[in-house]
């Protein structure tokens, strides 16, 4: 992963589960989760009568400590790690959301962005200082007036765009995808209750076995009835998001059967075949470079080495808001091993180029160091078009494959040569067909329609 990779929205925990320390399992999970999101984290935990909700900006290991764990006392719990898609980063628009008309409440945590928000927020009018559609399906909830699984089943068909949510009320724990499912959650069991995740290696770190994922268009209940589910709208397709497979994910989750780590190995290995490089050497861009690096070194029968150490105590460049501070950043994170680079011809394994100004900086800092030739190998096809659904590219400008040739951009970063893994590649290597995902960064071919006007700020007031 680098600086000019897309950044995704956020990451999603909930637990029931009578008699455990649900806050604590919140904790480990949303840790599993940190690299979903790490502008805040939250959680709220409910005892049955009262919900109690701790939020604040930061890593998960910086909001919570022991003191602040044993005062969330519960049954039941959901948890959130928030990059902003939508709304700007403040303890306002810090997830879990809470609303309450006195008499009961409920906590949401959204990972997605929708595309209906003006429409949405007519219906709310004026809400508070919160600036993100998140608040406003909170606020649209809990204007219902009902309880929490009736006013679900009327809200959730009105919304558009991309969607997973976990939800409570006093005493149960609701799941939710959109009817394209592009978002992912997972339900885990646990020996006396539920989880939902939106990976399956949160399920691991709390010991849950995994159960299946919550279907596009599905509303599921994790209660002391058991696990309930209601189909809240029809599914036209499955649309996954692609980059699940490419960056997002962790390595170590699994998604449409398949772990993650296998499947970027084998686009790894299709890259190879594709696009062979001059190389004596394939090192990747850590983190998510590793598994593709294996495999194009596999294919290509040239030594797999590490030529840059990241320093994992260093937030990622992603948070960081301006184009200044990501290119500081990235000297920080990423660090050459000149004695294994020197005199080297490099073929460097990385998931994607947005911008192309980390690329760049990569690439010099290799020649730096001593490499004769950089041959950039990308895992993904060039990203030609803005993502409306959750992750944060959404403008063309921003976006160097949309406006440079694969030669220019070659060019632009300053390497020997590029080449990007195909389409038709990705999919393959991730096992499903073609039409279960979400491939409009690459094609343009988006499944939800999408308004003219939509912007990061939409919800901003001056």
């Amino acid at each position: 992963m680098n600086g000019d990779s897309p950044r995704e929205a956020c990451g999603l925990f909930g637990v029931w589960a009578p008699g455990e320390d649900v806050a604590r399992l919140a904790y480990f999970g949303l840790y599993a989760l940190q690299h979903r999101g790490q502008e805040s984290a939250g959680i709220a935990v409910s005892d049955g009568h009262n919900i109690l909700v701790y939020r604040e900006l930061g890593l998960v290991s910086q909001v919570f400590d022991e003191r602040t764990l044993s005062t969330l006392q519960g049954d039941l719990a959901i948890g959130h790690t928030r990059y902003s898609t939508t709304g700007s980063t403040t303890w306002e628009n810090a997830q879990p959301s809470f609303k309450t008309d006195g008499e009961r409440g409920l906590a949401l945590g959204h990972n997605g962005n929708l595309v209906n928000t003006e429409e949405l927020a007519e219906q709310v009018g004026r809400r508070g200082p919160a600036t993100t559609d998140s608040d406003l399906v909170a606020s649209l909830l809990a204007a219902q007036g009902r309880d929490l699984e009736t006013a679900a089943l009327r809200v959730l068909p009105t919304l558009r765009g991309a969607f997973s949510f976990v939800l409570m009320d006093e005493r149960t724990v609701f799941g939710a995808r959109d009817p394209h499912g592009l978002r992912p959650l997972a339900i885990g069991r646990l020996e006396g209750g539920w989880v939902l995740a939106s990976e399956t290696a949160a399920l691991d770190i709390v010991g849950a076995e995994y159960v299946r994922e919550v279907e596009p268009g599905e509303l599921v209940m994790l209660d002391d009835r058991g696990l309930r589910s209601i189909r809240y709208a029809d599914s036209p397709r499955a649309a996954l998001c692609l980059f699940e497979f490419v960056y997002l994910a962790r390595a170590d989750s699994r998604l449409y059967g398949r772990t993650v780590h296998e499947a970027r190995r084998g686009m790894g290995r299709r890259l190879a075949a594709e696009a062979p490089a001059p190389a004596d050497v394939v090192i990747p861009v850590p983190d998510t470079g590793h598994s593709a690096a294996a495999g194009f070194a596999e294919s290509s029968g040239i030594p797999y080495g590490e030529g840059l150490i990241k320093n994992r105590y260093v937030h990622r460049t992603f948070i960081e808001p301006t184009p200044g501070l990501r290119q500081r950043g990235v000297r920080l994170k990423l660090n050459p091993l000149a004695d294994a680079i020197r005199g080297k011809r490099l073929a460097v394994v990385d998931d994607s180029i947005v911008r192309g100004t980390t690329t760049r900086q990569i690439v010099q800092m290799l020649r730096d160091a001593g490499a004769r030739e950089v041959h950039m190998r990308i895992t993904s096809p060039p990203i030609r078009w803005p993502c409306y659904y959750g992750i944060d590219m959404s403008t063309r400008e921003e976006l160097v494959a949309a406006g440079m040739p694969v030669e220019e951009i070659r060019d632009f970063i300053g390497a020997d040569s590029l080449a990007y893994l195909s389409l038709t590649g990705v999919v393959e290597a991730t096992g499903a067909p073609a039409d279960t995902f979400c491939r409009a960064c690459f094609d343009g071919a988006y499944p939800i329609p999408v308004p003219e006007r939509t912007s990061k700020h939409l919800l901003e007031r001056d």
